[in-house]
Parts: structure tokens; C-alpha cells; sequence
């Protein structure tokens, strides 16, 4: 995983928005994000064993695996990265380890309020905590296979969006 300053420059989400600031594991560490890479096992085995300790590990009970591409979302495709990338926060830690393609997740630094991107490929597992401002596009390969994995015996599918009154960062 790479993962550095979002450049805040206008243009297609799905570009890299480098700013050429590079971010370490102790920034991400402060406002809780976590990550491994676990190489994605051989299509065959269907075995996860790594990602399996780090799921007890953390309490993890439910997982599921989500596809998103042009070709399996249709005429969705378009409202569906709209809605990804809008920033919001979730009351659970949201958990993705990524199977196939790649895509980005943009994370809120506290206090600083910087966007700091996160570029994931197949084989990184990234945990963002709950309560942490976040959103998600595709890169521009448009593919992304990832499993999801929930604390809470239920998968996340609901957020709330940044208001006035709700800042996020655990509040």
C-alpha cells in the first residue's frame, strides 16, 4: 500500500492525486488506521489463514466479498462511485482486504483535516477505525474485487455524512 498527501487538485478521482508528500505508518498509526499485506492465496484454495488470524484477532464475525466494475454494475456504475466517494463515517471499523484490481481510499488526518490517500492492489488488508471521515473511488482500472469484514456481526452499509455539528474522529 501506498500512501501519501492528497494533492486537492479538481479533476477525475480516479487519478492518483499525488502531492508528493509521502505518509508514515506513524501518521496513519495517530488517527488509527491500520494495514498488512497478505498476498491473495491461488484462486483454488479459497483459504485465508492470515486474514483469518488478523479477523479474530480484531473480533471480526461476518464477511462477505463485493465486485465492483463497470460491466457487473450497469447503468448503476456511475451514481454507485458518486456515492462511494462522498465523505462519510461509519459507527464500526470498515475493513477491506483486497482480492483483485485497485482503488483508493482518502482518509481525513486529525486535526489537520488533509485528505491522505491510501492506493491499495490486490494482497492489502486496510482497517479504518470507526468514527474516521473517509471515502472510496476506483483507480483508473475501474476493477476492484475486495472482501469485506464486520465486528459487528453485520456488514456496514450505512453512513453518516459530515455536518456542522458532526466532525467525526470518534465523537
Amino acid at each position: 500500500m501506498r500512501v501519501y498527501y492528497f494533492d486537492n487538485i479538481s479533476g477525475d478521482q480516479r487519478l492518483l492525486h499525488d502531492s508528493g508528500i509521502p505518509v508514515d505508518d506513524d501518521i496513519l498509526t495517530s488517527i488509527g488506521v491500520r494495514h498488512w499485506h497478505i498476498p491473495v492465496p491461488a484462486p483454488t484454495t479459497g483459504d485465508y489463514p492470515e486474514v483469518d488470524a488478523v479477523a479474530r484477532e480484531r473480533g471480526y464475525k461476518n464477511r462477505d466479498v463485493i465486485t465492483i466494475t463497470k460491466e457487473g454494475l450497469g447503468d448503476l456504475y456511475e451514481a454507485k462511485l458518486k456515492s462511494f466517494y462522498e465523505e462519510h463515517m461509519h459507527d464500526d471499523e470498515e475493513i477491506r482486504y483486497i482480492l483483485e484490481g485497485s482503488g483508493f481510499f482518502d482518509v481525513r488526518e486529525c486535526p489537520t483535516d488533509k485528505w491522505i490517500r491510501c492506493a491499495l492492489d490486490a494482497g492489502d488488508l486496510l482497517v479504518l477505525p470507526a468514527g474516521i471521515y473517509h471515502r472510496f473511488t476506483l483507480d483508473e482500472k475501474n476493477t476492484i474485487k475486495a472482501m469485506r469484514m464486520s465486528p459487528s456481526g453485520r456488514l456496514i452499509t450505512g453512513a453518516k455524512p459530515r455536518t456542522p455539528t458532526h466532525t467525526g474522529w470518534n465523537t
